[in-house]
């Protein structure tokens, strides 16, 4: 993962982001930006992430959510997600 990429993407996607304090948001976990875009995001937002990525590290980090961050997912992106990363990563 290149982390100047994840940077900007980070900055173009500020708003999703909008309850962190500007000087902290290029600090995000990819955790956390996964969980968001894949939340929130578009489907062009979503292809854009797994570019940065890749499939595998993005599958990685959706299945490694438990507890809380497990339910942070909405349920329908929860169980398209799981589907979609079990066929293609």
């Amino acid at each position: 993962m290149n982390s100047e990429e994840m940077r900007k993407f980070i900055r173009k996607h500020s708003a999703l982001f909008w309850y962190i304090p500007e000087d902290k948001k290029e600090d995000l976990s990819p955790d956390v930006v996964v969980e968001f875009i894949l939340n929130y995001g578009t489907l062009e937002d979503i292809k854009d992430l797994i570019k940065i990525l890749g499939i595998e590290e993005t599958a990685r980090i959706f299945f490694a959510a438990e507890g809380r961050r497990k339910l942070n997912y909405f349920p329908e992106i929860y169980n398209f997600f799981s589907l979609y990363f079990k066929k293609y990563a």
